[in-house]
């Protein structure tokens, strides 16, 4: 029974967990990259750095060149494929944001409800990819596990282990370890293995301040001498978006590089614990090689029934964004269930393996 206070309802408030894209934006998606297929494979051409030879008479004729020479990898995507319920015993009751005294809509408060479970596996499935990035990029291998740790996918993808550096510490002090001369002894494998200038370095937590506290990065900083690198608020960009923030740029052996930070985390589906998705104690040496983001169709032997079309959003495709969502719903025989999916089948693909290198620092 309602007594005599006066009411007035504003809107709902929703938290969004969004899903961070530092990492997995550097994975790229152009239309070739969406298929149906069950596998996918490419073909890689390698190339050295050869020196023409003098041919010393014009009559001996031209120096022979191969130009057929590639190998071919073949890989079998992860399955991602999420389902939400929405049921018509729920439409009765007041929604989030709805005048209690207003009659419900069951069509509208469906509608809705739907849309928020398609963002929901939008996200779960985007974060899923950023942690397949994040493990492209520390180690070459895929590694998924569901919530009791077992494992149900893996995939080595052969980084080279030169390339997986383990540095003498970086004490938080700066009275131990060389950043210097490790990014610079990590960025001459990437040149020289893949052929790659280094142009970016994302550090962990708790190794960006280790960095700092180095005295020949101290001294590099110093804008008392020969500035070779730069922190200040000019130098920040915010990619708010992808989580990750630029705060500055330094020069480090012959390469300038962009510094950035990255705060992007995830729920661990074993521990629950929230985990970033680059460790404290890692630093990601990074170049413009090409990496390669596929997705793959989930397979449906009919289209949605035409009254269970209105609660799916159109498809959730696109080659900027780096996503292709297969979505589907469909009613329970009884009709008091709608039931909508999500699913994909994405690989990221260092498809340059030799463009990139992981340092932990300690």
């Amino acid at each position: 029974m309602s007594d005599k206070s006066t009411i007035h309802m504003v809107d709902a408030y929703m938290e969004e967990a969004s899903a961070p894209l530092f990492l997995s934006g550097f994975f790229k998606s152009p239309p070739r990259n969406f298929h149906t297929s069950e596998k996918v494979e490419l073909d890689v051409m390698r190339d050295n750095e050869d020196v023409a030879i003098v041919v010393q008479d014009l009559t001996a004729g031209a120096r022979e060149n191969e130009a057929t020479l590639y190998q071919n990898k073949g890989f079998t995507p992860p399955i991602f494929d999420e389902v939400g319920t929405i049921t018509a015993y729920d439409q009765i009751k007041r929604q989030p944001g709805v005048n209690p005294f207003s009659d419900p809509d069951y069509g509208s408060a469906a509608l809705g409800q739907a849309f928020g479970i398609f963002r929901k596996l939008e996200e779960k499935i985007r974060r899923a990819i950023e942690l397949m990035a994040s493990q492209v990029f520390q180690t070459g291998i895929l590694t998924l596990a569901d919530s009791a740790g077992v494992t149900l996918y893996t995939l080595d993808f052969g980084m080279r282990a030169a390339h997986k550096i383990t540095t003498t510490a970086w004490a938080v002090d700066g009275t131990t370890g060389a950043p210097v001369a490790d990014i610079s002894a990590a960025a001459t494998l990437v040149r020289r293995n893949g052929k790659k200038v280094p142009r970016r370095l994302v550090f962990g937590a708790g190794a960006w301040p280790r960095f700092l506290a180095n005295p020949i990065v101290t001294k590099m900083l110093d804008t008392h001498s020969l500035r070779l690198g730069q922190l200040n608020q000019s130098s920040i960009v915010d990619n708010s978006e992808s989580g990750a923030t630029m705060v500055g740029e330094m020069v480090v052996g012959t390469y300038k590089y962009e510094l950035w930070l990255y705060d992007g985390y995830y729920k661990h589906p074993q521990t629950s614990v929230l985990t970033p998705f680059v460790p404290d104690n890692k630093v990601l040496l990074l170049s413009d090689g090409r990496l390669d983001l596929t997705f793959g169709a989930i397979p449906m032997m009919v289209q949605p029934e035409q009254r269970a079309l209105a609660f799916l959003p159109g498809r959730m495709s696109s080659t900027s964004r780096g996503l292709d969502l297969t979505t589907n719903a469909w009613f329970t025989p009884d009709n008091k269930h709608l039931k909508v999916s999500a699913g994909t089948r994405p690989l990221t693909i260092p498809t340059a393996i030799d463009t990139y290198a992981c340092l932990t620092v300690f």
